[in-house]
This record gives C-alpha cells, sequence and structure tokens, in this order.
C-alpha cells in the first residue's frame, strides 16, 4: 500500500532540524562580532531559523511608538501593540534594516541568509481580540494583530547547513488582512512546525529571575505559575511562547543573553523543559 504524506509528515521525512532562534529587536543592536562570530559557527553545521523582533527599531522609527496609548491591554491582561495599516508598513519599513544589517553580518561570515516575511505563505492568524483597555474603559477597537493558528513548514523547505531563514513575524488572517503577531510566539509555532529539538530566546537578561535570583533550570508547570503569578512584561510573554514550543513538541527552550552555542550548551541562562 503507497502511503499518502500530508505536507507537515513529507517535511519531517525529508528535511534537516533547524536551530530556530528568536533574536529580541531591543538587544540587535548589543551583539559583538564575537556573538556573530559564534551563530555562523553553529549556522555551518546546523539549518538556522532566526525570528526577529523590531521593538526597539521601530520606537527609534518614530517617538510616537513609545507613548504609552501605543499598547494596549486586553481584558485579560495580555499586552499588545496597537496596530494599523501603517504600522504594519512602518514594521516592514525596520524590518528592512533589520534584514540588511544580519545578512551582512551572516554573509560576510559564510551563512547564505533568505529573508521571509511570515504573511507571505508561512504564518496563518486566527480571529484577534476586539475589547481593549483604553485608561479605564473597556472598549471594542480594530487591532490588527491575531494568534498564530498554523505555520506552513513547506516555507522553509530549503533548510541546510550554512543557510539561514530570517523571519519577519507577520501573519495572514482569514480574512486575508496582514497582522501583527508577537515575535516569541512566532518563534515557538516555527520551531514546532519544523520539528526543532530546542528553541532559544535571544534576551538583553541573563537569566529569569524570581525573587531576584537567577533560575537555571525550570519545570514549564513551575514557568507557567510563576508567568501568572509574578512575571511582567516581555519575560511574561516569553513563558507563554515556551510553553507552547514544548507543548508543540519542542524538547526544551533555553533564555538568556549569551552565545547561541553557550546557551544551547546549557553554560548559561535559563532552560525550561517539560518536567
Amino acid at each position: 500500500m503507497t502511503e499518502t504524506l500530508t505536507a507537515d509528515t513529507a517535511y519531517a521525512a525529508t528535511a534537516y532540524t533547524p536551530t530556530v532562534v528568536k533574536l529580541g529587536g531591543s538587544c540587535l543592536d548589543d551583539m559583538s562580532e564575537s556573538w556573530w562570530d559564534d551563530l555562523a559557527e553553529h549556522g555551518r553545521e546546523n539549518p538556522l531559523v532566526l525570528v526577529h523582533g523590531w521593538s526597539k527599531p521601530l520606537r527609534e522609527l518614530n517617538p510616537r511608538y513609545t507613548e504609552p496609548s501605543a499598547i494596549l491591554r486586553d481584558r485579560y491582561g495580555n499586552q499588545s501593540r496597537w496596530t494599523t495599516p501603517e504600522v504594519i508598513a512602518d514594521i516592514k519599513t525596520v524590518s528592512a534594516d533589520v534584514g540588511r544589517i544580519v545578512t551582512e553580518r551572516l554573509t560576510r561570515r559564510g551563512i547564505t541568509v533568505e529573508r521571509v516575511i511570515g504573511s507571505d505563505g508561512l504564518v496563518r492568524a486566527g480571529e484577534g481580540e476586539r475589547w481593549w483597555w483604553q485608561g479605564k474603559q473597556l472598549v471594542e477597537l480594530e487591532n490588527l494583530v491575531g494568534p498564530i493558528t498554523e505555520v506552513d513548514p513547506a516555507r522553509l523547505s530549503g533548510l541546510r547547513p550554512g543557510h539561514c531563514y530570517l523571519v519577519t513575524p507577520l501573519a495572514r488572517n482569514a480574512a486575508g488582512q496582514e497582522v501583527n503577531t508577537d515575535a516569541d510566539r512566532a518563534a515557538a509555532a516555527i520551531a514546532g512546525a519544523s520539528a526543532a529539538a530546542s528553541l532559544t530566546l535571544v534576551t538583553d537578561v541573563e537569566h529569569l529571575l524570581i525573587d531576584g535570583e537567577p533560575v537555571r533550570r525550570i519545570s514549564a508547570e513551575a514557568a507557567a505559575d510563576f508567568r501568572d503569578r509574578g512575571a511582567t512584561g516581555g519575560m511574561r510573554k516569553k513563558l507563554r511562547a515556551a510553553g507552547e514550543a514544548l507543548d508543540r513538541g519542542v524538547q526544551r527552550v533555553v533564555i538568556g543573553s549569551a552565545p547561541v552555542s553557550r546557551l544551547l550548551a546549557e553554560q548559561t541562562g535559563t532552560v525550561i523543559t517539560s518536567s
């Protein structure tokens, strides 16, 4: 009997397993030459998928993105950037600049780079939240954001050592609109869809801190408990993304600011596992 392969099973049967790294937009300028040397050395042996953020470049593009009104909070306490078509255009502008920087740094180290906009067939999003707090009122707003519902791994079918896919984490919803997604959660979904063993979230802090103490290793259950009772801002989103990655079959998530090889070797950073 001939077995019919789905897109996912065909991908898993034929493709390399990538190293998936989310690079925070706030720390891109702080990465040293040795950090990029390390990433390129790792990439010569392992396919790379690099998902970038854009928070700092967007704030530098226009002062309005630093204003409190630029960030919305939903009825569940989750924060999101208030995204309009103009904001999507600005995200694409700064993402093109990020793409040029990353491409230059990796290509001169022998790694080829292919940019992918998530909304161009890679990432699908569901219906976004419509009720948001403004001041002390919960109001209905059009906000072009949405939770990731699907990643098409066939869009990354060229995975191979020496090559990097650089992903801008926009998505397309069922209505065909281009929407904003959280970069950490996008990286988690991509890691799961591409059968990555690990997800590395590179940020500007060395470890997860609980009660002021660095945490070297933590279970997904304990991380989720801290997320809901004490984590704030970007770390809250990272812990949410970590749980989603593990739920999608990723074996571990590492959070930290060190070179990728050191994080993957668990020499520093915080490691989150299912148990």
